[in-house]
Parts: structure tokens; sequence; C-alpha cells
């Protein structure tokens, strides 16, 4: 019986492919687009309903020599935008100083694409500040006194409980005289209210010491509640595109582009914070206050707070019994005596929590702002240890327990280092990290052209959509921000591409050798490179996600544009190279199979 024989098409590329590609190519190619265009220096002017509107602002700069491009009015607040550079500095001047009906003069950077680019939600690459210029701090968190204040506690409760003697030194509790017959009493005691500590007798002494893991735990909350209080003092400055990042075990770096003055910026960061509890009154009268909440209502208070943050040493946000979100407070000895004895007096009467924080003016005056952030009901005898229920999502209720935090001022910070890098610098460093680029580009462009013919035109078209894909992501992705190690990854991602290329154009050339034809010297070259190329690839990627877990700063800009160079290299040299190769000569219906 004779056997058929079929034809079979190979180096096909399916329908789908060839939309996925395009699609892909043209939304990263509308990505990158606003990079193209830049950035202009702009004000974002926070209003109220009866401040001045745009024609005022836009002329009172006019009159004062203030280059301005344009001002809009969005919402509850005016973007000016200026024509030229170093104006913001100035007009943030004049703004503050015209009509005091602003609430905040913030600095920014708006778009210079055209409106319909920006509309669609496309914005251009966020530059850090080795490029844009500004201050960065470098800040170390005390964390003895957090472990004093939890020691602290310790030693007033076992007091209290045992009439012992100690003091309190890096953390750790030393008890010098106590009852020998009542030592089981207090390991039992310590096992029951401080499950997290550990008693060891060193002679005639006891040591009552936090376990690793729980010191660990408090550090880590510790740093986690001063980065969200700088990021909100960072917030008063305005700078929209600071970077307050961990760094360390208990450091904390802050990046501040385009600011130039560090004054004002020590300022807020050195600024403090307090957290009080206070009882709600239902009518005004000379011994109350009112306090307006987050949401702008006002709740009256009595004029004295019932206690300070000061006394917090605790607070974690959690699952109640119901499952419902609550914060869980700790207060030491002194606070939980003041809390039981007014939650006994008024079980069933409102309490609220409120926030405070204290800024210094250019002329060196202390500047209090103050917001109700909880209203909760007392529903029993409150003592060092108490709840605090109905504060929304888990969400919220992780916030409140870092403003909680916050207001204790356990973890004082010191500028450990301080470093001002001057725009010119940023801007020359952009322009020769980019012109690098650009001459990298070139030669590989020429070489790969001259050297493969034919295949390496597919080759520069391949690294172009490459190059296009990198730049669209960088602008896509939040967070991620261009660096001056960034542009050093953007080179390498050249490399890397074209190496995906040589490998598989070689592979072309050896089963040419062999005796097949062009066609399926394509197919198999494709088929046996791949492997290659995916492994390299993937060992690359590890070492990408490594510096950026492990590094800070620069170090990440670096691996940010590694790892998604790895990414679009793969995209474009493997799938983007392979419908092109097959959609201009690939395709050939010589290759027979017998069935």
């Amino acid at each position: 019986m004779k056997l058929k024989r079929s034809i079979a098409t190979i180096n096909y590329s399916a329908k789908w492919k060839v939309i996925v590609l395009a699609v892909t190519v043209a939304l990263m190619l509308l990505s990158a687009l606003p990079s193209a265009f830049g950035e202009r220096e702009a004000l974002h002017i926070s209003k109220q309903s009866h401040s001045a509107h745009s024609d005022e602002v836009y002329h009172y700069l006019i009159a004062n020599d203030i280059d301005v491009h344009s001002v809009s009015e969005s919402n509850d607040r005016l973007v000016v935008t200026f024509a030229s550079s170093g104006q913001q500095a100035p007009a943030q001047a004049l703004i503050s100083e015209f009509k005091q009906s602003f609430e905040t003069v913030a600095l920014a950077l708006e778009p210079s694409a055209p409106s319909w680019l920006t509309s669609l939600g496309f914005q251009p690459i966020k530059f850090g500040l080795d490029l844009r210029g500004g201050v960065q701090f470098l800040l170390e968190v005390d964390l003895v006194p957090v472990f004093n204040a939890h020691a602290q506690s310790a030693i007033d409760d076992l007091r209290r409980e045992f009439r012992v003697r100690g003091r309190v030194e890096n953390g750790e509790v030393t008890i010098t005289q106590y009852n020998d017959s009542r030592l089981s009493d207090i390991r039992s005691y310590l096992r029951t209210q401080y499950p997290d500590w550990t008693l060891s007798q060193s002679g005639e002494r006891l040591v009552v010491s936090l376990d690793e893991e729980e010191r660990r735990a408090i550090q880590t909350l510790t740093v986690t509640q001063n980065l969200q209080t700088m990021r909100g003092r960072i917030e008063e400055l305005g700078i929209t595109e600071a970077s307050v990042q961990r760094q360390g075990e208990n450091r904390i770096r802050i990046e501040l582009p385009g600011v130039q003055d560090p004054t004002s910026a020590k300022n807020i960061i050195g600024a403090t914070a307090s957290l009080a509890f206070y009882h709600i009154e239902p009518n005004a009268s000379v011994r109350t206050k009112s306090i307006n909440d987050q949401d702008g209502r006002a709740v009256i208070l009595q004029r004295n707070s019932i206690l300070g943050g000061e006394h917090i040493i605790d607070a974690r946000a959690s699952l109640g019994e119901m499952g419902t979100p609550e914060v869980n407070i700790t207060l030491d000895s002194t606070g939980g005596r003041l809390m039981t004895n007014h939650s006994r007096r008024n079980i069933g009467s409102p309490m609220a929590t409120v926030y405070s924080e204290y800024s210094q003016s250019e002329t060196g005056r202390s500047i209090e702002q103050s917001k109700v952030i909880s209203v909760a009901t007392i529903q029993s005898t409150l003592g060092n240890r108490f709840r605090i229920t109905g504060v929304g999502s888990m969400s919220e209720a992780q916030n409140l327990a870092l403003l909680l935090r916050a207001g204790s001022l356990t973890a004082p910070v010191t500028i450990v280092e301080e470093r001002t890098i001057g725009p010119t610098l940023g801007a020359e460093n952009v322009k020769n990290g980019f012109a690098a680029l650009a001459l990298g580009l070139g030669f590989t462009l020429v070489f790969i052209a001259c050297w493969y013919r034919r295949l390496g035109w597919v080759a520069n078209a391949a690294l172009t959509i490459n190059l296009v894909c990198l730049f669209g992501l960088l602008a896509l992705i939040p967070g991620a921000v261009l660096t001056l190690p960034g542009i050093a990854g953007l080179v390498l991602t050249v490399g890397m591409a074209v190496d995906t290329n040589v490998l598989i154009f070689e592979r072309i050339k050896d089963k040419m050798r062999e005796g097949r034809n062009f066609a399926q010297a394509i197919d198999r070259g494709f088929d046996s490179a791949f492997s290659s190329i995916f492994d390299a690839n993937l060992t690359t990627m590890i070492v990408a996600i490594a510096l950026y877990a492990i590094g800070n700063g620069p170090i990440q800009g670096f691996a940010i544009t590694l790892g998604l160079g790895l990414l679009t290299s793969l995209f474009t040299g493997v799938f983007a190279s392979r419908i092109l190769i097959n959609y201009l000569w690939g395709r050939d219906t010589s290759h027979e199979v017998k069935l």
C-alpha cells in the first residue's frame, strides 16, 4: 500500500501572534511617547472656594515677570506650568503672598505631551534624584528608646505586683532585689502577661529581656511607623515624586527631587508629632474646644486630654472575635492608670483620638495641626491594654495603628547624611547617559546590518521595538524610576538583545552548513537556540531580582531596567524576530512529512 505524502508549512505565524505583536508595540509606543516631549516645571495650588481663579493668578504672575506657560483649574486646585526652568521657587514665594487664600503651594512637574495623549493616562518616565537634581537625607532611627519603653512597662508592672526593685538598661530589665519564694510566681506572671519576654538568672540578679523574634518585629514596626510619619511630612513640602524608603535595619533614605534648598525640608523632617485621647462633650462651653475630624466635621472635646501619646508603647491592627478589624493598644503603667480611672467613670461615653503634628515656620514659630482620627464608645473599664473597634477596613485599621505608634515619640531619628545634587549636574547626567546609549545603539545597528545583512535588518527592527517596549514599560509601571545606573542598564539591554539575535542567526548558519534550505534552517535555528537563550535570561533575571530585593536607590534603578530589559529582549528577540523573518523570507512548503 502506498503511503500518502502531505505538505506541512513551516515558519508560519498565526494571525493571533501578529495581532498580539502589533497591539503590544502600539501600546508601548503610546506609553513611551510622553517621555519624548519631556516635562515642564509646575506648581499645584490647593485652593478654597473663595480663592483666586486661574485668570487672576496668571495675570499676577505675568505682572511679576514670571514666565508662565499656562494656568488651569482642576477640581479644587490650580495647576501652573512654566515656559522656562528656574521659575518654580520665585513663583511659589509670590503665590504664598497672594491673597493668603491657598492651603498649599506644591512643587510639581507636568507633562509637555499633547493633552490627547495624557488624557489616555500615559505619563513620562520618572527620573531619579541623580538625573533631576535635589536633596537626599539619610536618617537613623534610634531603637533603644523603643525597647526601653517596653522594658519600663514590664518593670513597672512587676514592681506593682511583686514589689521588686530593678532598672532598665539597653532594652532589658535587671531585677536586683526580689523575694526568692515568689520567683515561680514572677515566672508565671511573665508567661501570661509578657509571653514575648524571657527570664534568666545571673547570679543574684534576674534579667528580663525580649526574645529575638519579638525584637525584630518591634524594630520592623518602629521603622515602618517612621516611614509613614516621614511620608506624611514630605507631603507638606508638596513634592509629588519624593522617595522615602527603608535602608538596612534602622535607616531611612529620603530623596526630594527638584529641591535645592534643604532648610525647609529639614524643618519638616525634624518636626515632632503627638497623639492624645479626649472625652467628647455634647455641647460647646468654655471648658471645651473644637477639632475637625478627617471628613472636616467639627468634634467638641474637653479642653484637657485624658492622656497623651507619650504613654503609648505599642499599637497593632488585628481581627477581632467577630472577624472585624480592630486596633490593640498598649500603654505604659502611668497611662494605664489614667485610662482605667477615666473609663471606669465613663462607660458608654464616646472617646476621641486626636493626632497632632508640629512643624516650624520660616520664622522659627511652632505650627500645630490637629485632627480627630478616631471616635469610639467606651464599652467597659480599660487598662493599659485595650482595643479600638469600629475602625473601618483592615487597611484603615493598619493606618490607624501606624498613626497611634507615630504619636508615641519613642523612636527619634537623626540626620546622619545630607547630599545636594544641583539641577545642572542632573541635566548633564541625562545628556551624557543618553548620548552613551545613542552611541552604543548606533554602532550596534551598523555592525549587525553589515555582518548579517538581510537578517541583520530584522535584528535592527527587533532592537528598535525592544527599546520602545522598554521605555513604554518604564513609563507604565507604577513606582519605576529611571536613574543614572538605570541608563547603564539600558545600554546593557542593547547588548543582551543583540546577543539573542546573534545566537539565533548563528544557529541558522549552522543548519544551512548542514545542507538545509533557508526556510528549514530558520525553523531549526530558532528551535535549537531557544533553550540557550531562555537559560541565559533566567539566570540573569535571578540576579536582577536579588539586586532589587537587597539593594536600594541607584542599585534598584539598575535592577529595574535590567529586569525589564530581559523581558523585552526575550519578547522581541524570539517572538518579534520570528514573526518578521517568517513574513519576509521564512514561509516555505518544501518540508515534506511522510504519514
